[in-house]
């Protein structure tokens, strides 16, 4: 069979590789002029490192990973609200969590493309989407291009994506009230001591730093917002600093020195959940399907996941390419929204702009049980998965 993947994310390329180790023909057709990528850094959770190891390229992705051992949960003053043991986590899932910069995690993924013979054509921008009278989808790219195939993959993203307003009528996407500033700090001396996830909490306002290593990390601040407006780079770090000045000397010192080309400002945006995810021989995956907030940790993790899985149930049904698709929004529906639900949730606390309100949720925070949070978190991430939990 002959697969069409728009999209060069993590979606559209982790599910090239997927499907050619299972034998399709795979061809991948990229809007961006080259090879890029979008967002600072991402933890691979321990559902996420299996599907990586599937896929033949967890070691490569260990070599220039971090291995955080907790996530600290601190006040905006400075007082801690809690940790979560992430190293409980990948004991009970069998897996690591690993902190790793965009940029490196993508480009083992498109160096595996390669090495795979899979062809990346950048510079290919999706005009229309419509279906030819086999009842099979015709693309149209800007370029003057058209094609069809057996199957098209729409991994075009959360923002502006045809594949999935051909599947659902509309791809209006849900602004949710909150602004992040993201970023990637190198230092030539050693920052961070442990590899700890820090959660800073004030009263509508989260700074997040994720260190790769002990003078790496990834990083991003939050604000509560009503309205969007125009993004000028000139002064992220003025209005960086107007917001998080009397927070953590550290948060201080990475906002400082991150170069500003490093800093990016995102208006965050969501969708509702769609029950239906395919339309004809089109399916739709990752931010396409299910775009959850990055409060929910598990945007790219669920993008690897649905690659794995589409390509499984693709080869089980190869026959009939319509019960594969059933198949495999059958087993992914459930879980992806549970999970754009949990971000939501986390980000109504997190965003809250009410003091009185982020006092108990401070309070509360610190007296939940941690040890049970990350047995729930372990079994929620190993959903519908082949992994050998212990949760002894």
């Amino acid at each position: 069979m002959n697969v069409v993947v728009l999209g060069g994310g993590v979606a559209g390329i982790s599910s090239a590789i997927a499907l050619k180790k299972k034998g399709f023909n795979v061809t991948v057709y990229e809007r961006h002029e080259s090879e890029t990528n979008i967002g600072a850094g991402i933890v691979v959770w321990p559902n996420a490192a299996y599907i990586l190891d599937k896929l033949g390229v967890l070691n490569e992705i260990k070599a220039v990973s971090g291995y955080p051992s907790s996530m600290q949960r601190i006040s905006s003053e400075g007082d801690s609200l809690g940790s979560i043991n992430i190293k409980s986590i990948n004991k009970i899932m069998g897996y690591p969590s690993l902190s790793i910069l965009r940029k490196d995690f993508q480009n083992i993924l498109i160096k595996k493309l390669k090495t795979l013979g899979v062809s990346v054509k950048y510079g290919h921008t999706v005009s229309k989407l419509e279906t030819n009278k086999y009842n099979k989808v015709q693309v149209h790219f800007t370029n003057g291009i058209d094609i069809t195939a057996d199957i098209v993959i729409g991994a075009d993203g959360r923002m502006t994506s045809l594949a999935r307003e051909y599947v659902n009528g509309e791809n209006i996407p849900v602004y949710q009230g909150f602004i992040n500033w993201i970023g990637v700090f190198e230092s030539d001396t050693k920052v961070f001591k442990e590899i700890e996830v820090k959660d800073y909490w004030g009263t509508g306002e989260r700074f997040g730093i994720v260190p790769v290593s002990e003078n790496k990390a990834y990083w991003a601040g939050g604000i509560a917002s009503k309205n969007t407006n125009e993004r000028n780079p000139e002064n992220y770090k003025t209005e960086l600093k107007s917001i998080f000045s009397s927070w953590s000397n550290t948060i201080e010192k990475v906002i400082t020195e991150t170069p500003v080309e490093k800093i990016n400002k995102i208006y965050v945006h969501d969708h509702n959940p769609i029950e239906k995810w395919h339309k004809n021989n089109l399916i739709v995956i990752g931010d396409a399907s299910h775009a959850p907030l990055p409060t929910s940790g598990q945007g790219a993790c669920q993008a690897l996941e649905d690659a794995w899985y589409l390509a499984e149930c693709l080869i089980k049904n190869n026959t009939n390419i319509e019960n594969a698709f059933v198949k495999f929004t059958e087993l992914r529906y459930e879980k992806t929204k549970s999970i754009i639900f949990a971000g939501r949730n986390l980000a109504s606390t997190l965003f809250n702009p009410d003091a009185e309100f982020c006092r108990i949720r401070n309070e509360n925070s610190k007296k939940t049980d941690y040890s049970m949070v990350s047995v729930s978190m372990a079994e929620f991430w190993g959903q519908n998965m082949q992994l050998e939990f212990s949760p002894n």
